[in-house]
């Protein structure tokens, strides 16, 4: 089976909220900043700068994963694969497709504001390069960690 990192299109909104409610109601809890940001990607992400990116694999939408622009930081975002799909690379294949926008866009860092309960994720996280900062504000309870990625080498 091929999984494809594909670009937001309209079609796949409702998969984008359903994958990201599903994820935050097994781990956490869906707080009203996500609820309003899930329920509006287009004026949230995507005219205020940001990427959504979905796996596809064969006609099915199994993951997601976002670029937001905050003030002009990008953040690693809204990153959920379904259950049936875990174990498959398919967040490798979301941080590769999130660091080649970013240089793309020509940004400095990349930052992501996550939870120390999730080790396998962090562990990636660290694979590629993040490592940990100041945590400073987050808008959401479950952030408890903030990681950060220089790209300029």
């Amino acid at each position: 089976m091929e999984i494809q990192i594909i670009e937001f299109e309209p079609q796949y909104r409702d998969d984008f909220k359903m994958l990201n409610v599903e994820w935050l109601q097994k781990y956490f809890a869906v707080e009203p900043f996500d609820e309003h940001q899930l329920s509006n990607p287009e004026t949230e992400i995507l005219d205020k700068g940001g990427r959504i990116f979905f796996a596809k694999a064969d006609d099915k939408i199994v993951g997601t994963a976002s670029l937001l622009n905050e003030q002009g930081e990008y953040e690693v975002a809204k990153m959920a694969v379904t259950e049936d799909f875990k174990g498959h690379g398919i967040g490798s294949l979301f941080m590769n497709r999130c660091i080649e926008e970013a240089k793309k866009l020509g940004l400095k860092k990349l930052i992501l504001i996550s939870n120390r309960s999730l080790i396998p994720a962090l562990t990636m996280y660290e694979k590629f390069g993040f490592r940990e900062v100041s945590l400073g504000e987050v808008p959401y309870e479950r952030g408890n960690i903030k990681m950060e990625l220089n790209l300029r080498t």
